[in-house]
């Protein structure tokens, strides 16, 4: 199983990116989906999530507002539009799955995790 995740780089503050996170060997349209993003030095930190069908999204109280999470179930594929950047956002984004449909915020909860993108926002 592989979750690839794509759309990073460099973006000046109050630009925007959108990530992508594409699966592949199986689909992953019965489970919750999420982002997480890891600064140097810093623990891995939740960002959103979204359940199966999207009928739930969750936001870190850090990005509520600026960042949107959305699913293409047909593509596999799972986004993560970030608007109104700041340099604090700069962190190396990952995408997981989860366990299960809901969408949780515990990283416990998320047993597929891809490789990441990294994401800089110079001030």
């Amino acid at each position: 199983v592989q979750l690839q995740a794509s759309g990073g780089g460099l973006v000046q503050a109050g630009g925007s990116l959108r990530l992508s996170c594409a699966a592949s060997r199986r689909t992953f349209s019965n489970n919750g989906m999420a982002w997480f993003r890891q600064a140097p030095g810093k623990e891995r930190e939740f960002v959103a999530t979204i359940s199966w069908r999207g009928f739930s999204t969750y936001y870190a109280d850090s990005v509520k507002g600026r960042f949107t999470i959305s699913r293409d179930d047909a593509k596999n594929t799972v986004y993560l539009q970030m608007n109104s950047l700041k340099p604090e956002d700069t962190a190396l984004y990952l995408c997981a799955a989860a366990r299960a449909a809901a969408a949780p915020i515990q990283r416990e909860e998320y047993n597929y995790w891809g490789q990441g993108t990294l994401v800089t926002v110079s001030s």
